[in-house]
């Protein structure tokens, strides 16, 4: 008999550029840890621990939230896994907890790459790659899927990380000032799902204050080259700018309200997101890849050198 037992010590995978560094956890693929000399610029979470609050996590086959776990699709009716009895909803995606692997790697470049299989709740193959670059004042992050099945496959995708403010306790944004590059918001009931109203949104939040947020915002001003701008603001960190392609028509922005004491608005999810809450039993904004065709999208953060 074997006496042999599979590795079980955290896995992840480090660059650098300059003073910054980038961790990223091969449990997941998630963003573990940005810094750049002394500053986490993420609010992440220690090497082998259970990141709260989908922490740096990447989100796919589908971003946010799916009303319990059902959906539609070519005339099959389909049963994803909930997150639990007191919460009946499926969360984003399936690729958060499976092993991702080194695709390739340079001092201040990685890409990182996992398949997801067909199941009965989502019974279709994607190949994703997600590339990592890391230049002066800024880190660049592309998703890439691939349809690795036989027939067309719906999906979408997300990232959720969380931009830090420099502190560590709880309520920390308050003095924060934030700005959103978006004009609509979809109204969502209590548990986060859309009541099929969206109204106008007005992105100039400013100082945060006291103002809650667990918000999927749409319609996004846009630079001429495309490209769309959320700005955070603190006194510890400076200006933090998290910029979008055209890939990510929705954000998702979450001030930590309902997150566990010692995690409780301290920093600010800017999600980025190819589609809103529900969007696959909604069929709303899903991107459809026909058997070997490509997706890609990517977005920026950046901060003050």
């Amino acid at each position: 008999m074997s006496a042999a037992w599979p590795a079980t010590d955290p896995t992840e995978v480090e660059i650098s550029s300059g003073d910054a560094r980038l961790v990223v956890d091969l449990r997941g693929g998630a963003m573990r840890a940005l810094t750049v000399g002394d500053r986490e610029l993420l609010d992440g979470y220690a090497a082998g621990t259970v990141p709260g609050g989908s922490r740096g996590r990447v989100l796919l086959p589908w971003p946010n939230r799916i009303r319990d776990g059902r959906w539609s699709w070519d005339g099959r009716d389909l049963q994803l896994e909930l997150t639990g009895p007191g919460k009946p909803v499926a969360m984003h995606g399936l690729v958060g907890w499976q092993p991702w692997t080194v695709l390739e790697q340079s001092g201040d470049a990685v890409t990182v790459g996992t398949v997801v299989e067909p199941r009965s709740g989502y019974p279709f193959r994607l190949a994703a790659a997600v590339d990592h670059g890391l230049g002066p004042g800024r880190l660049t992050v592309t998703m890439r899927v691939r349809n690795e099945g036989a027939e067309p496959a719906p999906f979408g995708a997300g990232f959720h990380p969380y931009l830090a403010v420099g502190a560590e306790q709880d309520d920390a944004i308050a003095d924060a000032e934030l700005a959103l590059p978006a004009r609509t918001e979809l109204v969502v009931d209590d548990g986060g799902l859309p009541t099929g109203e969206r109204r106008p949104f007005d992105g100039a939040v400013g100082r945060i204050g006291d103002r809650a947020l667990d918000t999927p915002v749409t319609d996004l001003e846009r630079d001429a080259d495309g490209w769309a701008r959320v700005r955070l603001r603190s006194a510890a960190l400076g200006t933090l700018e998290l910029a979008v392609d055209r890939a990510w028509p929705w954000l998702q922005v979450f001030t930590g309200d309902t997150l566990q004491p010692g995690q409780r608005r301290r920093s600010v999810a800017v999600e980025p997101m190819t589609c809103p809450p529900n969007a696959l039993a909604d069929s709303v904004d899903l991107v459809v890849l026909e058997p070997g065709a490509d997706w890609a999208g990517t977005w920026t953060l950046g901060w003050e050198v």
